[in-house]
């Protein structure tokens, strides 16, 4: 069944590539007039849907999120030439003019978002007006649903106020609406969840890699609490504790193989990849690497029977601030992250820190299945405790940190009091989540930037040689780093062009 909805994925995908983001004539007309017809068309739709989370997930997500903190970083090569987009993430230097940015990351993930905005609107326009089975009906609605909202989640936690398009956009003219408020976006986030949560159905009666009523819940809840709407957050959370799911028997568990232990009874939501030659791979794990790397010290580390050289510059590398967080005795350091000595390195210290807890074993150079987790049960028993300390119910709240603690190999919390729980919750989510895209949202939506973000850039600006840097003449941050650290991203200025409203 599994294999049978990805290569439905690779069909829907082919059907609707039309790639102008926001005017998307010849899907809309093809659509209305000749597909939608039963449940195979929709349900061949919300597959399509779905396309659009495996290009964020393997080459935007990590850039925008988790190097665009202090997790990660870049493994500067001086003789790989300009790497200024992804560059300036990491350096918090994107440049702007007029509100507006050129950085290709940031107008891929904007059009990305919009990709999935649109085939979800195609989608509920329609389904209402054609007749079958309800219980299949709901549970296509309620995947559309979640993916719109999950989009607009992303969008308003990049750009704050964006467009809200509700209804498929037919013309050039009707793709350039004015920005919504970033209020406007989360009240419209919110009315997409409220209504999914009841048509979707629980994880043990849906099919694997789609959305489920416990994944709908804990978006709502990320969403109540950005806006540290506490109560409402844990009365939606609550429900997941009671669906089935539980923490896997040790932390390394958690995360799926290649082709073994994909949507396992920690998962909530993830992202579905599949190695092979039909399209449905992804190769984040290689882009992670730190380089240049030689196919002998690649190989114990993917067990690929093709290794291969690669050069460059590498990205997403652990920063010695994430891997001095780790308490002692933490288990989950050992399992997050590993050490590869690279010979062609130009630093005297050869050994670098690397990604370890997504490095899953396969079979092709450059090609795997690893699914990406978006939410775990583990993160539910975190907002768990997030939310009732924030209520001042601080006992219960320790008593879900502990289980996270416990898992990791660590004694229960020594935090007493609100502020101190709240504290150990901030750093817990750290390590436990660490490379799993949400280190910068935590951030951000604890109102921490400046207090985190700019102390760890003079960290890199006054010692180049422990964020990675050659000893090389010249080998430097740039004298525009860490110049432009705001809450948002500016909005992507190809997309400007389309509209007058920013």
């Amino acid at each position: 069944m599994k294999k049978y909805i990805l290569a439905i994925l690779v069909t829907a995908f082919a059907l609707s590539g039309c790639e102008d983001f926001l005017t998307v004539v010849p899907e809309t007309q093809l659509s209305s007039a000749t597909f939608f017809k039963n449940q195979t068309d929709f349900e061949q739709a919300v597959n399509a849907a779905y396309v659009p989370l495996r290009t964020i997930i393997n080459d935007r997500a990590w850039l925008l999120s988790e190097m665009h903190s202090d997790n990660t970083y870049y493994a500067r090569n001086v003789l790989f030439g300009a790497t200024d987009n992804q560059e300036d993430l990491a350096d918090f230097s994107v440049p702007e003019s007029n509100g507006t940015t050129a950085n290709t990351h940031v107008l891929n993930q904007w059009r990305q978002d919009y990709l999935i905005i649109a085939r979800a609107n195609q989608i509920l326009s329609l389904i209402d007006d054609v007749n079958f089975d309800a219980a299949a009906k709901a549970n296509v609605k309620g995947q559309a649903l979640f993916l719109r909202a999950y989009a607009y989640f992303e969008l308003a936690r990049y750009f704050g106020s964006v467009p809200l398009h509700l209804t498929p956009v037919a013309t050039r003219e009707e793709a350039a609406l004015p920005l919504s408020t970033e209020a406007e976006v989360y009240a419209q986030i919110i009315t997409d969840l409220v209504a999914a949560v009841p048509l979707l159905p629980k994880k043990a009666q849906q099919t694997p890699g789609r959305v489920t009523e416990g994944a709908a819940r804990t978006l709502l809840a990320n969403v109540y609490i950005n806006q540290k709407k506490w109560a409402e957050a844990q009365q939606i959370l609550a429900p997941v504790l009671t669906h089935g799911y539980q923490l896997m028997a040790s932390y390394d568990m958690a995360f799926p193989g290649n082709t073994a232990n994909k949507n396992n009874s920690e998962s909530v939501f993830e992202v579905q990849f599949l190695e092979g030659a039909a399209g449905l791979n992804g190769n984040f794990i290689y882009q992670f690497f730190p380089r240049p790397i030689s196919a002998a010290e690649m190989q114990p580390i993917t067990g690929t029977s093709n290794p291969q050289n690669i050069d460059g510059e590498g990205n997403n590398i652990p920063t010695p601030d994430i891997i001095a967080a780790y308490e002692p005795g933490d288990l989950r350091k050992a399992a997050s992250i590993g050490t590869v000595f690279l010979a062609g390195s130009f630093r005297t210290d050869k050994n670098y820190p690397y990604i370890k807890k997504h490095a899953k074993t396969h079979s092709q150079h450059n090609n795997h299945g690893t699914n990406w987790v978006v939410y775990r049960y583990a993160e539910v028993l975190l907002f768990m405790a997030e939310v009732l300390n924030e209520q001042g119910k601080t006992g219960e709240a320790i008593g879900y940190l502990n289980q996270i603690r416990a898992r990791a190999g660590l004694a229960n919390t020594t935090a007493a009091g609100q502020v101190a729980v709240r504290e150990a919750i901030f750093k817990e989510r750290r390590v436990e989540l660490a490379f799993e895209n949400k280190r910068w949202f935590d951030i951000q939506r604890t109102d921490r930037i400046q207090e985190i973000i700019v102390p760890y850039g003079q960290r890199i600006i006054a010692n180049p040689l422990n964020y990675y840097y050659p000893p090389i003449a010249g080998a430097v941050p740039r004298s525009n780093a860490f110049t432009n650290i705001k809450k948002f991203y500016a909005y992507p200025a190809d997309e400007s062009n389309l509209s007058p409203y920013f």
